[in-house]
């Protein structure tokens, strides 16, 4: 999905927010910033296979949808810190249902995966 459906008004509600969210990491993002503020290192040791390359893409498209807000500490040396803005707690809170509904769909399926005795 392109970043540009997140901005067209002529796509419906449900597009435009998968469309903020779309790709690996950006809900895995949203969740651990749930927590409160953190720093990029502490990000991607928590995520591992997640390069600086895409974290940096990942925080910088959130922050462009007003979903994060980057803070820089004037302190040597340069600390940056991410948290969310509450535009992003509402999407986080959005999100509680769907991941409810992952969690069900889950269980679902490895139910239906054990042999019956």
């Amino acid at each position: 999905m392109t970043r540009s459906r997140a901005q067209d008004p002529n796509v419906c509600g449900v597009t435009a927010a998968i469309a903020v969210i779309d790709g690996k990491w950006k809900t895995s993002l949203l969740w651990l910033l749930e927590d409160g503020p953190h720093r990029p290192g502490e990000l991607r040791r928590k995520l591992p296979g997640l390069s600086e390359k895409v974290l940096t893409q990942a925080l910088r498209e959130m922050a462009a949808d007003g979903l994060v807000h980057r803070e820089v500490h004037d302190a040597l040396p340069l600390k940056t810190e991410y948290s969310l803005t509450e535009f992003g707690r509402d999407l986080a809170d959005a999100l509680g249902p769907v991941s409810d509904w992952g969690h069900r769909r889950l269980d679902r399926l490895t139910s239906q995966a054990q042999p019956v005795s």
